[in-house]
């Protein structure tokens, strides 16, 4: 069954409610004429006077209608020819519907042959939660042996109790329910329901609506403004499963689905790669040609990490910085220092493992092996808002991202003060980032152009564009450097999976333990189709160590 309440069959009750009778009249009548006459002035209004065989039908039936519109299942069925049945299947209607207000109004019956007369009518139900249905029936009355025509005889005509009588759409077995309005679905890129959890989010079993995710931003859309809403459906009565709708009378719209960016096969390799990691993680994918997210899985589910996190991104900060180096004159074989420990106003900084390289090394190798003592030391080469300014050309800081769905953007602010830009040099100080950011970073050295990510592009109105465009030298340079971290860095996790990848680790430190606990970051590219990537563990170790292995599985899955 669809979204929505299960419904199960109930016995007759019998109980009544408050009613008024209601007729109907078929042709054009004063109002007041009808008002005083009764329902002998209808009758001889609506049929000829000398039908009297229409005229006792049409008030035998009446009967039963002001029963059924009263609730009065068990009276209703006296006057069928099946009592017991027509009890049940009313009283299961009335129960499961739950009406406020019921009219039943008849129309102008017609005679066939001598026994039988044909009456149509119509129900009026007023539904709590579903609003106003109408619909149109039938009804066959026959004459029972032995009665008078001719006679006004209360009981001599009897109506004949089938299913399709109480709804046309109804066949023997079934009855009439409620359920909640479906929603539209949320759709991947190829317009299959989209699975992925932390991306749709939830909706409240109760109230029928959104709560979290791309259910709760979408509610309206996705419900066509009536979250919560009711629709009569036809049930099976011995299983109670909806069967299938009925037109829905009461103006409501249908919901509209939510199409994504998402790539089913990216998302599902991304949600593999992330079985096993004991840790809060995320991975996210996006096409670096468009900025459209192709993956956003986390693990575990609940918070969506992989769009929304607020972390340090540590060393993996350092595409950046190594841009703004670039952007100030260096070269990718420019010889520096990488010395085990830096010091910056009393405040020490090291290398992850306490490494150093020895004479000759390159800024190349400083990056590949990520060498946080260069990089805070090559601050004095570097304003206080170069870090800042640089970042602008990665879609970070500029203004806010327009994606289709909550973000957080990244901060990179000013440096403050000396020790404030040496550790923002390593992605360390003020310096946040989500995942998606951080893979946006890397889209943007692949393609050379900052796209502003997209995941439901029918959403977007105003997408970010970078305020500058880094020059070819530096892309060159960058993706080079991207390069030799994979073949002789701390990537080198990434050698042997397909597609050439380029990659940057990072090792953030939060926190005020001693020592530091760390996050785990991986992010990249692939030379050889388009798709850029973030890795990360909360808490997970080291970018290398722990975020390198979980991008190895989930690239050999992406082939």
């Amino acid at each position: 069954m669809a979204r929505g309440s299960v419904y199960r069959d109930y016995s007759p009750s019998g109980r009544g409610r408050s009613r008024r009778r209601r007729t109907a009249v078929a042709a054009v009548v004063a109002p007041v004429a009808l008002a005083g006459a009764g329902f002998w002035a209808y009758t001889t209004l609506v049929v000829h006077p000398e039908d009297s065989q229409v005229r006792a039908a049409t008030e035998r039936f009446q009967g039963f209608l002001d029963a059924w519109e009263a609730g009065a299942a068990q009276r209703a069925g006296t006057y069928t020819g099946t009592p017991a049945y027509a009890e049940s299947l009313i009283t299961s209607v009335m129960t499961n519907l739950k009406p406020s207000k019921t009219e039943l109004r008849a129309l102008k019956g017609t005679r066939r042959g001598s026994r039988e007369v044909r009456i149509p009518f119509t129900v009026a139900m007023t539904i709590p939660g579903a609003g106003r249905y109408t619909w149109e029936s039938k009804a066959r009355l026959l004459l029972k042996q032995g009665g008078q025509g001719g006679q006004d005889k209360r009981g001599e005509w009897e109506v004949e109790f089938t299913t399709p009588l109480v709804h046309p759409e109804l066949a023997p077995g079934q009855t009439l329910a409620l359920q909640t309005r479906p929603r539209a679905a949320v759709l991947d890129t190829h317009g299959d329901t989209l699975r992925a959890p932390s991306i749709v989010g939830l909706v409240d079993p109760k109230s029928g609506k959104g709560v979290s995710g791309l259910e709760a931003r979408y509610d309206r859309q996705l419900t066509g403004g009536a979250a919560g809403m009711k629709s009569v459906v036809v049930v099976n009565r011995a299983s109670g499963r909806a069967v299938k709708g009925i037109r829905d009378h009461s103006g409501a719209k249908g919901g509209v689905p939510v199409r994504t960016t998402i790539d089913p096969r990216i998302q599902e390799a991304a949600a593999d790669a992330l079985d096993g990691v004991q840790k809060n993680a995320a991975i996210v994918a996006v096409d670096p040609a468009t900025g459209r997210i192709l993956a956003a899985a986390n693990r575990p589910g609940g918070m969506n990490r992989a769009l929304e996190g607020r972390y340090p991104p540590g060393s993996t900060f350092k595409v950046i910085t190594a841009t703004a180096l670039l952007k100030a004159g260096m070269r990718p074989a420019d010889p520096v220092d990488c010395p085990v420990f830096a010091h910056v106003n009393g405040q020490r900084f090291e290398n992850h493992g306490r490494f150093g390289l020895p004479g000759g090394a390159t800024l190349t190798d400083a990056f590949a092996r990520s060498c946080n003592t260069f990089f805070v030391n090559a601050r004095t080469k570097l304003k206080d808002a170069s870090l800042h300014d640089t970042a602008q050309a990665f879609g970070i800081g500029g203004g806010p991202w327009d994606v289709g769905v909550a973000t957080y953007d990244g901060s990179v602010p000013v440096a403050g003060s000396d020790n404030d830009k040496a550790a923002a040099t390593i992605g360390q100080a003020r310096v946040q980032a989500s995942p998606l950011v951080m893979a946006s970073v890397a889209a943007t050295v692949k393609d050379g152009t900052f796209r502003q990510p997209l995941l439901v592009p029918a959403a977007v109105k105003h997408k970010h564009h970078a305020a500058e465009r880094l020059s070819p030298s530096v892309l060159s340079a960058l993706r080079g450097m991207m390069r030799a971290t994979v073949t002789e860095g701390t990537a080198r996790v990434l050698r042997d999976v397909p597609g050439e990848a380029h990659a940057k680790t990072g090792t953030a430190e939060y926190g005020d333990q001693n020592p530091p606990r760390t996050h785990a970051w991986m992010i990249g590219y692939q030379g050889k189709r388009n798709l850029a990537w973030a890795v990360f563990i909360e808490d997970g170790g080291s970018g290398g160590a722990d975020a390198g292995p979980v991008a190895a599985r989930f690239l050999k899955t992406v082939g």
